[in-house]
């Protein structure tokens, strides 16, 4: 066996199909019972593909200035390509995110997966990858016992720490670290965050959206949870709240609760005469009702001073405490540090050894961002481990 990729989500399988299209033979080992857990889990309410902005703009998302190299290989347009030559059109919404015209992703993994087997790709599941043995052999626990590989070359694509129940435990951190691969410590990215909710806010709110707020001009929605808060909005703002609860022990973030009506207007509104009417009513009459009312009490004991519950409306100051675990996080922060790799994702302290997608010390936002930085370094891992091969 010339190439074992390990590791079946979007990176591993792309990395796959790069070394089957240069004529490698490879065995994809993957410790779950079936490959694609956490694309088709991403999939179940509207795959979301990639974003249609421009490229620039696009690789501007990153936290690392390195993934514009696996974009410019595979960006967007290339991801729409790639797509279309499964069988599967695109389009894109209302707000710039790319998506299967069926809005799903099994379509596309069965198309994928076909196309693989048919180039000679062989898909194992149920192996699960322990290490490596004394005598740098490749390890793996299997419904067959215990099997030994001696590839060539490997590609690691065993993703980040979010999501464990579906394979991406983050094990193999240990591992690398052992062989002294610099390893920046995995953190939860796009993740909620805690919130020292009163009791009545918690039993009454916990579950209600936050639709049209705005937090420093990016508007979008928020869930409130039991915990805290979470939801796409927050998520864009996660890497610098959570590096700010670790310098200060919190973050402070302001929502504009009615980022449709200024702050002279919503004063005005306030301070009309409440005549009979209750509290509740009264600010009902100015936009504010259900959990927004219920955000303004939870940082004012006193709503009968217009200006004051107007400003609180505009700039409302809620103090995280904590991101949540890494389990729950969409995706994470933290992997093998760039220094440690080549151009072509190869380990240079490990030749042959080559990594990708959200194993590597990367993050950025939903929206499409994800899936593409990790199919497009599977590509460049696969591609960098062909040229490694061929020489």
């Amino acid at each position: 066996m010339s190439v074992v990729v390990i590791g079946g989500g979007p990176a591993g399988l792309m990395a796959a199909e790069a070394l089957s299209f240069a004529g490698y033979a490879v065995e994809v080992c993957d410790a779950m019972p079936s490959v694609g857990r956490k694309f088709l889990l991403a999939g179940k309410g509207g795959l979301n593909l990639t974003h249609s902005e421009p490229l620039q703009a696009f690789a501007a998302r990153y936290s690392h200035t390195r993934t514009a190299d696996w974009l410019a290989a595979m960006g967007p347009e290339e991801i729409r390509a790639w797509a279309r030559g499964l069988g599967v059109e695109t389009f894109v919404g209302s707000s710039g995110r790319v998506f299967p015209s069926e809005m799903k992703a099994a379509p596309l993994l069965r198309s994928w997966l076909r196309r693989l087997r048919a180039g000679g790709v062989d898909i194992r599941q149920r192996w699960r990858w322990e290490g490596w043995t004394s005598g740098g052999e490749l390890r793996f626990s299997t419904p067959e016992g215990d099997q030994r590989r001696s590839p060539r070359v490997v590609v690691l694509a065993l993703g980040g720490g979010s999501w464990p129940q579906l394979g991406s435990n983050g094990l193999w951190v240990e591992w690398l670290l052992g062989r002294g691969v610099a390893v920046a410590p995995l953190q939860p990215s796009n993740c909620g965050f805690e919130v020292a909710w009163s009791n009545v806010m918690r039993e009454r709110f916990a579950g209600s959206p936050l639709k049209s707020i705005e937090i420093e001009g990016r508007r979008g929605e928020c869930v409130v949870t039991d915990f805290g808060l979470e939801g796409s909005l927050l998520y864009g703002f996660s890497p610098a709240l959570r590096d700010e609860i670790s310098r200060s022990g919190s973050a402070l973030v302001h929502l504009d609760l009615m980022p449709d009506r200024s702050l002279e207007r919503l004063q005005r509104d306030l301070a009309r005469p409440r005549g009979s009417h209750s509290m509740a009513k009264h600010l009902g009459r100015a936009g504010l009702e259900g959990v927004k009312a219920g955000l303004l009490r939870e940082v004012l004991a006193d709503l009968s001073d217009a200006a004051v519950v107007a400003a609180t409306t505009k700039h409302l100051p809620l103090r995280l405490l904590a991101p949540r675990p890494l389990e729950e996080a969409i995706s994470s922060a933290g992997g093998v540090r760039f220094e440690e790799l080549d151009e072509n994702l190869m380990i240079q302290r490990l030749p042959g050894v080559f990594c990708c997608g959200e194993m590597i010390d990367w993050e950025a936002p939903t929206g499409g961002y994800l899936l593409t930085a990790c199919l497009a370094s599977g590509l460049m891992a696969g591609r960098g481990a062909a040229k490694f091969l061929a020489q």
